[in-house]
């Protein structure tokens, strides 16, 4: 049975041909499923549709399929980069399960299909059913924004919502089960069994150490690989995972627990007040308010909840005016350089009980780092990159939580409490003869040294780009002997340097690919895949642009043209970020 398709001379445009097209491919899909079916019991398909960035939506999407299993249910899991709009309106049973990235946005494999479902031309989605679960974090003022709305657009295009979105926190775990459990038996037909298990632990493939139980590494390395007289701090490191059965791909990260500063935690005990050894409950027991600001709690950044109590109890018209507004950009220049003890010490007359104040606290979170090595050339250890975060403000010196607990204090008798977390899609191409072009500023070039350590383990024959760059070549050329050496011995093709501040005019990687733009389409046009890792905000929004420029001016496109040619990168897993 062959799948219909919209000739190319047809007349319409290229939004209502990718409609139909994947309207075609969803009827086709159901109709192959339907007939699959015959002589079998009813079984009711449950379609799955998940937008990850860092992989904790398709975790939990591989939960709600193996639950969706124990209830007779037959799930369809895909990214929403796997489908087209139109296929949506063939889907009768739809759970969405997404996070939410950056200011509010759709993460990178959700945004092709939200641009399609948000356009006037989307299908209407009366035959669905549907429900959200939100992954985000309270810390960020568009709490779960993509969840809501995604929760939203479904009702708007005729969707029937079978039971409430749920916005989870970064400790997602639980509330997602309570969604899980509750939303899959309303998808069933009645016939099913009831079995409620525990998602956390329901798949087989969940590894040994995950966010709950991370492993207890070992520092190996702790090197400066920038010079001394740098305007940065960035360091090599090297954790031992031997004997952990663990083992990591090129383009996977690293997930750190640290601890918090023992310095700030006496400074935030002195301004509250406090001694340390008051017992608070923690976790349905007591600890010691010292050890619990130490270990449990996140103490540098203010949580919205600390924040508005301080407002309210201050009574400061400066802040209570900006939260009162709901100024997001307003409230980032008031609290930028500033973290929780400068709110203390700029409003001592505020008092708050130990209680009172831990409350107001969120869990102190792993940090994630782009893993620098490749695990076939590296099986006992892993690699990190890191910046160490310091800076004076507000008659202070400032550091990074996990960056300086790295820096100074790992020791011989610290352990480095880790996980993995697996990036499925940012990978060495399998094709080792495909062309790899990678754009890694800065601690950007993390997975890229990974990456080029992994294609020479395989002894691929694709040809290897790298742009890189920082402030100046002299102090922050970090790599440099490794990635000169890579070039010489052929693994590296091509090396473009931007160095911002060896010149008057501040040059930077997008500078270089417009330079090199004819070069650059004819590596894509080869089948060449393109990376991208470091800064979200700046960098890769200026690198993507400047693709889309080079796409085309060098392919002589038009400009809706050239969106639709990176959109076909980025469906066919070629054009891949991991941005921060």
């Amino acid at each position: 049975m062959k799948t219909p398709h919209i000739p190319l001379d047809a007349p319409y445009s290229s939004n209502q041909r990718a409609w139909l097209n994947g309207f075609f491919a969803g009827m086709h899909t159901q109709m192959v499923q339907s007939a699959s079916a015959v002589n079998q019991t009813d079984v009711r398909i449950v379609n799955i549709l998940y937008g990850s960035q860092t992989g904790n939506a398709e975790s939990v999407a591989t939960d709600a399929a193996n639950l969706a299993k124990t209830h007779g249910l037959k799930p369809i899991v895909k990214s929403m980069d796997e489908i087209e709009a139109g296929a949506l309106a063939t889907m009768e049973y739809l759970l969405i399960i997404t996070s939410t990235y950056g200011e509010g946005e759709m993460p990178d494999n959700a945004q092709m299909l939200w641009d399609a479902v948000s356009s006037e031309t989307a299908p209407k989605l009366t035959l669905s059913k549907y429900s959200v679960l939100a992954l985000g974090d309270t810390s960020y003022d568009l709490f779960c924004q993509a969840g809501k709305d995604w929760d939203t657009r479904l009702t708007e295009l005729g969707a029937t919502k079978i039971y409430d979105r749920a916005d989870c926190d970064v400790d997602f775990e639980e509330p997602a089960q309570n969604w899980l459990t509750a939303v899959i038996p309303l998808m069933t037909n009645g016939t099913s069994t009831t079995t409620v298990i525990d998602v956390a632990q329901s798949a087989v493939e969940k590894p040994q150490y995950h966010r709950k139980n991370p492993f207890p590494g070992k520092l190996l390395v702790n090197r400066i690989i920038t010079d001394p007289t740098s305007s940065k701090e960035t360091r090599h490191y090297e954790i031992s995972i031997a004997g952990s059965g663990l083992h990591y791909e090129a383009g996977d990260a690293l997930c750190v627990i640290p601890s918090n500063c023992p310095e700030l935690v006496a400074d935030l005990l002195k301004a509250l007040g406090c001694k340390g050894d008051e017992e608070e409950p923690v976790n349905s027991g007591l600890m010691l308010l010292k050890d619990a600001l130490l270990s449990h709690f996140e103490i540098k950044l203010p949580s919205k909840e600390l924040l508005e109590e301080i407002a309210k109890r201050s009574g400061d018209q400066e802040l209570n005016g900006i939260l009162a507004t709901g100024n997001k950009e307003a409230l980032g220049s008031y609290l930028w350089g500033r973290d929780t003890l400068d709110l203390l010490l700029q409003f001592p007359q505020v008092e708050f009980s130990a209680a009172e104040f831990i409350a107001l606290l969120k869990p102190l979170q792993h940090r994630a780092y782009s893993i620098s090595s490749s695990g076939n050339v590296h099986p006992d250890s892993v690699h990190l990159t890191v910046a160490s975060v310091r800076y004076e403000s507000h008659g202070r010196q400032h550091k990074g939580v996990c960056s300086t607990f790295l820096a100074d204090r790992v020791d011989d008798s610290t352990e480095v409490r880790c996980f993995f977390t697996p990036n499925k899609v940012f990978r060495v191409p399998e094709d080792n003869n495909l062309p790899m072009i990678m754009v890694g500023p800065g601690t950007g070039v993390a997975p890229f040294r990974a990456f080029l350590q992994e294609r020479g383990f395989r002894k691929a024959s694709g040809k290897n780009w790298l742009f890189f760059g920082d402030r100046n070549a002299a102090t922050d050329f970090i790599y440099r002997e490794e990635l000169e050496a890579m070039q010489q011995s052929g693994l590296l093709t091509r090396l473009d340097l931007a160095f911002s501040r060896d010149q008057e005019a501040k040059i930077y990687v997008q500078d270089r690919m417009c330079e090199q733009g004819a070069e650059l389409f004819a590596w894509l046009e080869q089948g060449g895949y393109f990376f991208v890792c470091g800064d979200a905000y700046r960098m890769a929004k200026d690198v993507d642009q400047t693709l889309h420029d080079i796409i085309a001016e060098h392919g002589r496109l038009g400009k809706e043209q050239a969106v639709e040619y990176v959109n076909k990168l980025k469906k066919d897993k070629r054009y891949v970020r991991d941005v921060y």
